[in-house]
């Protein structure tokens, strides 16, 4: 006997959409921090060599203000993913209970 239709969408939704898109999300947000971690340390390793170079210094500046960023990021995307599987359990709890890695 097939599912009742409340159940599959809930269930797609959940598996497919909200799971898949998340994880898509978190990815690329880790992977933009760790390129630009790496060029932080790279400018303030060229920071100690040449002190008095202004312009590296606000280059540097410049990419920790982006780390910063990337890492607020990161936090609002837990924001919104715990939001959304409230939404979703709001609306989908009694047609499909997701497993717990969410």
């Amino acid at each position: 006997m097939a599912a009742p239709s409340g159940v599959r969408t809930c269930e797609d939704f959940a598996e497919f959409q909200l799971m898949e898109a998340h994880a898509s999300r978190e990815k690329i947000i880790k992977s933009c921090i760790a390129q630009t971690s790496n060029v932080v340390k790279t400018l303030r390793e060229k920071r100690e060599k040449a002190q008095d170079d202004i312009a590296l210094l606000k280059q540097l500046r410049q990419e920790q203000t982006k780390l910063k960023l990337m890492q607020s990021e990161l936090n609002v995307e837990e924001v919104v993913n715990d939001r959304s599987w409230k939404v979703f359990n709001e609306r989908c709890r009694i047609h499909y209970k997701p497993p717990k890695s969410q």
